[in-house]
């Protein structure tokens, strides 16, 4: 189905230390790989993943390079059994993980870790899908009306979930008749009137496209942005960006990674 939500990308400065830190604590397996001259990207995501489920693209720039986390992006989260968010938590503390945010300083509701770059990893607890399976991907937005109606308009999203506070907002919205494993995107909106900086630390949240050509006729006839279309990425995926200048990749739904 077009419109699924295929991957997250982030940017990593050492791959085999991200590697091993997001295998050995999230159990997570290497779904694909992609070496190119001057980069590999590496796709992850547990065993038992949902065949509508999310994976992480890990992009490992080959030399030396550094990131700026930015503050547009927010962070992945994963989720574990409900009921399982302390032990789940303690279980990576054990484990040597960074003691970021707890379970008992988030009302006993969700905890964040950081990975070796500084992304941040929430964990939220749910009973759908393999633990540790992605199950959202947070941006922060300027304007929530704008922001919901390009998710709604361009992608035919809808809404899965909101939470208004006194000083924020939050819309988690899917494709309409995704499975419950499927990986949302959640928008923050902070009432203050901010602004925020990209950042290159975070890549692309990429979507799946049953026919990558007629989707992206359907986007551009939706106003989507042209940023880097098909023929321009040799006929294997494309970009558009959200208002906000978040990159959005389309991918065919039976992309292979070339090797």
């Amino acid at each position: 189905m077009s419109g699924i939500l295929d991957h997250v990308m982030i940017r990593v400065e050492d791959l085999d230390e991200s590697l091993d830190w997001y295998t050995t604590h999230l159990d997570y397996e290497e779904k694909g790989r992609w070496e190119a001259d001057t980069f590999t990207n590496v796709y992850l995501g547990p065993e038992d993943l949902h065949e509508e489920g999310a994976v992480l693209e890990l992009t490992y720039n080959h030399g030396d390079h550094t990131y700026e986390m930015g503050d547009a992006w927010g962070h992945i989260a994963v989720r574990v059994p409900e009921g399982e968010l302390e032990e789940a938590y303690q279980q990576l503390m054990d484990e040597g993980v960074e003691d970021y945010r707890d379970p008992e300083s988030c009302g006993g509701r969700y905890a964040f870790v950081k990975d070796p770059d500084g992304h941040e990893v929430e964990i939220v607890q749910r009973d759908q899908g393999a633990k540790w399976s992605l199950d959202h991907t947070m941006i922060r937005v300027e304007d929530a009306d704008e922001a919901l109606g390009y998710w709604t308009r361009k992608f035919e999203y809808e809404h899965t979930g909101r939470w208004e506070s006194d000083t924020f907002a939050n819309y988690f919205l899917k494709p309409e008749g995704a499975a419950e494993e499927a990986m949302a995107v959640e928008l923050t909106y902070n009432y203050d009137g901010r602004s925020y900086t990209m950042g290159d630390a975070w890549g692309h949240l990429a979507v799946r496209a049953d026919d990558l050509h007629d989707y992206w006729e359907t986007l551009l006839e939706r106003e989507a942005e042209d940023y880097r279309d098909p023929e321009s990425c040799d006929d294997m995926f494309a970009f558009t960006k959200d208002q906000d200048g978040h990159e959005v990749e389309l991918i065919p739904a039976d992309f292979e990674s070339p090797e």
